[in-house]
C-alpha cells in the first residue's frame, strides 16, 4: 500500500482510508499497550505532516482507546 502511494499509483485520500481500515481489521488498538509506548516515538521520513503514516497511527489509536497520544513534527 505505501509503495503504491510512493510510487504516485494511489492518491493520499485513497491511502489513507486504505491504511486506517487496515488498522481496524486488525485492531490495532487491542496491541499496542500504553506501557509500549510510555517515553517512546515513533519517526517519519515524511516531508509534510499531513501526508505521514505515522500521524494516521496516532490519531487512530487516540480515537479507538484510551491512549493520549501526541504527534510532534520536527521541521
Amino acid at each position: 500500500m505505501l509503495n503504491a502511494y510512493k510510487k504516485g499509483n494511489m492518491l493520499w485520500d485513497e491511502y489513507e482510508d486504505k491504511y486506517l481500515n487496515l488498522l481496524g481489521q486488525r485492531n490495532v488498538e487491542r496491541h499496542v499497550l500504553p506501557d509500549l509506548l510510555d517515553h517512546g516515538c515513533l519517526l517519519c521520513s515524511e516531508h509534510e505532516p499531513h501526508l505521514c503514516h505515522r500521524r494516521l497511527v496516532v490519531e487512530y489509536l487516540n480515537e479507538h482507546s484510551n491512549l493520549n497520544l501526541k504527534v510532534k513534527h520536527l521541521y
